[in-house]
């Protein structure tokens, strides 16, 4: 779908007040404090150095109540610093009179980072509202007077609703930011618009995420391989009517709740499109430690599946090869360990080693591919559950919002039925 919003470069933000929503949530050591990772503060950092003509306030979240990562953004602020080279204030309130001075006080080219959004009950606890009642929150009416522009740019919450993300847009002229704007390009183009053909490599163990991202890609004609590895290509074996084996099916009653459903909605594709689906014909199983190779003709297995082997490797990656775009979503198996990655390696190096437009996403795939040091992937995507809603087809709340938003503060730019 492709959505009508107003992006950050159709609007002169120089000299403007702008409140700036941003998806910084990042993994945290909870004994010490520590950020342990940086990828979506420094992909934030280059949103921010657009806007360096704006007096720019941030607004985010980490982590929620009740997980030992809730904590405040302070660490944030620090290492935006250094990526910005140059410093982000901190506040640690959201909009006490001290926090709004401290706003109001904010010049161009300054940025000021206001604490943790989760902090306050109101972000966390109102559900099922429309944008309406979320713009009527008292979070979105205590900040909202204080600036001219909200910019989302916060993909990765991009298919959350919430009063710091879908409240502002219908109280304030809002525009998508850098981020936000760049990964709707991308993978409007890659869904939409894509150089043929369309191969999705889609793995691990959330098969429900996957199912929903090859049901729509294949409902919608774009498609032309899809590529199960991992549990998931474990799922399509199991639902082709062949066994797994105790240990492997157990792993995804166990991890898959809804697993049945699932079966059924995989021997449906299977039925629907059975030349566009193609599953591992050969496995690497975990035998009390050593990689033993197990042919699909030798299921079922009586030692856990962990990894593809040579035959699938090489079938999946001449695929991968000849593409014209790729997405890849998850690993091929239990990558984690040294001697059940070869799957995994292997196939992303194809990938990166391939000629075709490739986007790829998830925490899981983004680390292989630091790892490998992959330097030939185009796009990189920081969204998780936003990437697979994005690509699943499911509602995206805040690119809904920011179309209303249009509406509102942009008529001149909508043009006529």
């Amino acid at each position: 779908m492709a959505y009508d919003y107003v992006a950050y470069h159709e609007v002169d933000l120089e000299g403007k007040k702008v409140l700036m929503r941003v998806d910084i949530n990042s993994p945290i050591n909870p004994q010490t404090g520590e950020l342990l990772g940086f990828k979506r503060i420094k992909e934030h950092s280059k949103s921010i150095k657009v806007l360096s003509d704006s007096a720019v306030v941030l607004i985010a979240h980490q982590s929620r109540p009740g997980k030992k990562d809730f904590t405040s953004l302070r660490p944030h602020a620090e290492a935006l610093s250094s990526f910005l080279d140059r410093e982000v204030r901190f506040s640690d309130e959201l909009f006490s009179t001290s926090a709004k001075r401290r706003i109001e006080e904010l010049s161009p080219g300054e940025v000021l980072l206001l604490e943790n959004v989760r902090f306050y009950s109101e972000e966390v606890a109102l559900k099922n509202f429309d944008f309406k009642a979320f713009s009527q929150t008292h979070i979105v009416r205590e900040l909202s007077p204080l600036f001219d522009y909200f910019v989302c740019d916060a993909f990765s919450a991009a298919h959350r609703s919430q009063p710091t993300l879908t409240g502002f847009p219908l109280v304030l002229p809002s525009l998508a930011g850098p981020l936000l704007d760049k990964e709707v390009s991308v993978l409007t183009k890659a869904t939409e618009d894509p150089k043929k053909p369309l191969v999705a490599l889609l793995g691990g163990i959330k098969i429900e995420d996957s199912m929903k991202v090859a049901k729509n890609l294949l409902e919608g004609g774009a498609v032309d391989h899809v590529l199960a590895v991992g549990v998931v290509g474990n799922l399509f074996v199991w639902a082709s009517g062949r066994k797994l084996g105790r240990p492997s099916e157990d792993v995804i009653k166990k991890e898959v709740p809804e697993y049945k459903k699932l079966l059924g909605v995989a021997r449906d594709l299977l039925k629907r499109y059975p030349d566009k689906i193609e599953y591992p014909t050969d496995f690497a199983a975990d035998a009390k430690g050593e990689r033993v190779r197990v042919g699909i003709d030798d299921l079922p297995s009586r030692y856990p599946l962990y990894d593809i082997e040579v035959d699938t490797i090489a079938h999946f990656s001449n695929i991968l090869k000849e593409a014209g775009t790729i997405i890849a979503n998850g690993p091929a198996g239990v990558f984690e360990l040294p001697e059940f990655a070869m799957g995994t390696h292997e196939l992303y190096r194809a990938v990166n080693s391939s000629r075709a437009f490739k986007v790829v996403g998830g925490g899981e795939t983004n680390a292989v591919i630091e790892a490998l040091s992959l330097t030939r992937i185009d796009h990189v995507s920081t969204g998780g559950g936003a990437l697979v809603s994005f690509l699943g087809g499911e509602p995206m709340p805040v690119l809904d919002a920011l179309q209303e938003s249009k509406k509102l503060f942009f008529p001149a730019s909508i043009p006529p039925e």
